[in-house]
Parts: structure tokens; sequence; C-alpha cells
């Protein structure tokens, strides 16, 4: 019988072990027993906005320093509570044991100091932040936090500890939905927050809850002006035409939907064998990194190979590359999936038997796939591929790459820098949000926009002293 695990209920603060509501985690064997959220609506909800001026008894600096501590206390092996978030993660993520592990042991290197604050004043700026900014005579600034509840994704562990940075170093008062297919990662920062300084102004402005998406109950008492200000959701169409269902004036929605991610290769990658699998090396990481879980991960990938006999038989050459270099991944990056997705799989073989159309490598059992097109088409399923699966499409100009990008569009991966630097307004015309070099795309930077936006700034609230 599988173990059925206890997902406690941090309300500012306070440890609630009411386990009394079984929910069905996402995977087989993940159900998990937590409390019922709206009986604890009038805990959970901060309806008076005064009770946040305990945040602003402290500097930016200071709240980084509290950060910092937090972090020391987040180290894999000392901390019980992320151990016990890890065991579950293990039974719920799409990510392998390894890279879980390897993800885990990395949470304190967000902790430090420097990076902190190089993060926030970079993103909203330390002096709005700590104080009034006088940007002409007579008109001042101030970036103040406000009241948000943050429905996170679950896909990777870091969403959740990069959620509570946020939070505490925008000065908000957090509201966090847990995932269910990650309830308990957030949970074991807040609780190791509470062991650390249960009173302290930080630990005290957060919340993590999980509910089912959807109960009338909770959410309608929930998303009120009178308790919130901002909902910040990642998730998918369904979720979010389900959240602005409860829009009204006065509650700002910021939204992290799903994207798509690919690449654009240049012929400079084909100027000899050793420079191609070099290339296809990088291109490996931007593919399977995370076992190709995230929004920011490679999965069409256009080559300027051209499409005649030739220019085929070289993207054919870079689709086996790219395959074995995925394969040769260290463990702590990517694995063969643990859940590969059974539709998609009947989607690759189903293209083996059109060998006039596509070739496709791997994908046997679940170690990942490279479908090269023979055409300048990406297959027509492009959206579902996932589990370390790629798809190369041979191109004469990079003039395809370019159109085929669009609002979905969020990493694209790019080689050589030069193409980069030619085609990067063009590729923001058509959508793309983040241009980053070939082999980097799952190392975003903390201290830049994400998906076309600014969430720290939009996160704030914007107060204007105008003296006339």
């Amino acid at each position: 019988m599988s173990k059925m695990f206890d997902v406690p209920l941090i309300v500012r603060g306070e440890v609630i072990e009411d386990y009394s509501v079984e929910y069905g985690g996402r995977q087989e064997g993940s159900g998990f027993r937590s409390a019922n959220a709206a009986d604890y609506i009038d805990k959970i909800v901060l309806n008076k906005p005064s009770a946040m001026a305990d945040l602003y008894s402290l500097t930016i600096e200071e709240i980084a320093n509290y950060l910092c501590r937090l972090g020391e206390r987040l180290t894999f092996s000392d901390n019980v509570y992320m151990q016990e978030a890890f065991e579950l993660s293990k039974k719920t993520s799409g990510l392998s044991e390894p890279i879980l592990r390897s993800i885990y042991e990395g949470i304190p290197g967000i902790f430090n100091k420097q990076g902190l604050l190089r993060s926030i004043d970079h993103t909203v700026g330390i002096n709005f932040l700590d104080g009034w900014v006088s940007i002409r005579e007579g008109v001042q600034i101030r970036a103040f936090g406000a009241r948000a509840v943050h429905v996170i994704a679950g896909n990777a562990p870091m969403v959740g500890v990069a959620t509570i940075v946020r939070n505490a170093l925008t000065r908000s008062d957090a509201i966090i939905k847990a995932p269910s297919n990650d309830p308990l990662t957030t949970t074991a920062v807040a609780r190791t927050m509470i062991d650390m300084d249960p009173d302290h102004p930080v630990t005290k402005h957060l919340t993590v809850a999980y509910w089912k998406g959807g109960d009338k109950s909770f959410e309608e008492e929930l998303y009120r002006p009178k308790n919130i200000e901002k909902i910040i959701a990642w998730g998918g169409f369904t979720s979010i035409k389900h959240i602005s269902g409860y829009l009204q004036p006065g509650i700002d929605l910021i939204t992290l939907d799903p994207k798509q991610s690919g690449t654009i290769i240049g012929s400079e990658a084909f100027a000899d064998e050793e420079t191609m699998k070099s290339v296809a090396s990088r291109a490996a990481l931007d593919v399977g990194g995370f076992n190709q879980e995230g929004c920011l991960n490679a999965r069409v990938i256009y080559v300027v190979s051209g499409t005649d006999d030739k220019g085929l038989e070289s993207a054919k050459r870079f689709g086996r590359a790219l395959f074995q270099a995925i394969q040769e991944l260290p463990d702590a990056i990517s694995t063969p999936h643990r859940n590969f997705d059974p539709d998609l799989k009947q989607e690759i073989d189903g293209l083996r038997f059109v060998v006039d159309d596509y070739t496709v490598i791997g994908g046997k059992a679940s170690e990942g796939a490279v479908i090269v097109s023979h055409d300048s088409e990406q297959v027509d399923f492009a959206r579902q591929l996932a589990c370390r699966v790629a798809n190369v499409v041979p191109i004469d100009t990079v003039e395809t790459a370019i159109q085929s990008v669009n609002a979905y569009t969020q990493t694209i991966g790019i080689y050589p820098e030069s193409l980069k630097t030619e085609i990067r307004d063009r590729l923001a015309y058509q959508g793309g949000q983040r241009l980053v070099s070939l082999g980097a795309a799952i190392n975003p930077p903390s201290d830049a926009p994400q998906d076309g936006i600014e969430p720290l700034r939009r996160m704030c609230k914007w107060i204007l002293d105008d003296t006339q």
C-alpha cells in the first residue's frame, strides 16, 4: 500500500497539522492529506492592509540577511522537511531521482546575499523599495508590497522557493497555493522559516496551503479585493480562465503561462564535423536539461543546413549527434523519463512508417528521441514534444525559423552569437521573449524579465507622491 503523505497548513508563522482531507496526486501512489483550507479562511487572508507595516521596519538588506540565514538551514543533508519533500517529489515529479537530488542540494545557493540584492535591485530597484525616490521636482515614487495569491507550478521545486524569495524581497504578503505535484517543497521552506524565527515579519507574511482548484466555497471568499490585491498565476489556458472569473476592480492578475521554446542554428554549425558535434552537445543541454520539463526547454530545432539531398543528410547527421549527446548528459541534469508520455510514444512510432517524410532516431523506450523532418515543416504534434524528444527541421534560410516564432514562444537558443545579434529585434517583433546562447537555456538569470514581463515590478504597488 502506498504511503499517504501529510502536508501541514502553514499560516503566518503557525504550523497547522490538520490532515482531515485526502487529496489525490497526479501520479499513482502520490496522494496526500491536508486541511480543508476553507475552515481556516479567516486566518489565511490578511484583510487589514495596515498589518503589513511591520515589513517596513526592515531594510531590504536586513531582509536579505534573513534569507541568507534561511538558506543555511536548507542544507539538504540536515533538513528533515526538505528530505520529506524530496521523498514525495520522487513519486509526483516528472524529474528523476538524480535530477531532483541535485536540485534540492542546490537550493541553498539561491540564498546568496550578493545575488539576492543584485536580483531585486535590477528588477525593482532597492532605492524604490527602501524609500521615496524623486524622479523630478515635485514627483516622488515608492514601490510597496502587495497582498497576493501565488498559484505556482510544480514542475520543478525551484518555483516555490523562488516565490518565497520574491515575496520577501518585495515586502509582500503571500498566500501560496501549493501544487498537487509538489505539495511539500514550499511547505518545507516555510516550516524552516518558522523554526528559525516564527515572529519575524517575513515569516508572518507567508501562508502555504493546498486547495483543489475550483473549490468555490474557498475561492469566492479568498479572491476578494478586501483580502488580496494581486494574483500571480502559473498555469495553462483552463487554469487561467478559471482564475480570471474572479477578477474585479482592485485585483491585478499576473500570468506566467506555459510557453514553447526552441532553437535556431545557423549554417556555421556545419563548417566541419567537430563543430557540428560541439553544437549538437550544446543543443542537447537545451533539450534534455531537467528532462525537458520546463517551458524553457528546446523542442523544435531549426537548422540552416539546406533542404536539398546534401542538406537533409547534414540535418540527419546533426540529429544523430544530438540524440547521442542527450544520452551522454550527466544524470544530475537529465535521464530517461520515468513517465514517458504514451500518446507521444504513439506519435513517434507512427512516424516510423513514413520514412520518406521523417527519420526517427531513438524513441524505442524512454530514452528520448530526435525526429528529423525531411522538409521545412515541424511535426504536427510539436506542442506535445516532451520527455527528451526534439524535432530537427532543416531550412534553407533563417527566415523560416523567424516566421515560426509567436506569442507562445519563450526561450530561443541561437548559434552562433553573431546570428543572435542579427535577428534578435525581428524575433522580438514576432513574440520571442528570451534569446540565449545555445546550451544556456536552462540557466535563466534571476535579475531579468520573465515571459516578456518584469514580474517583480508587477508584484509591487507603485505609489506616487505628486506635489504641485
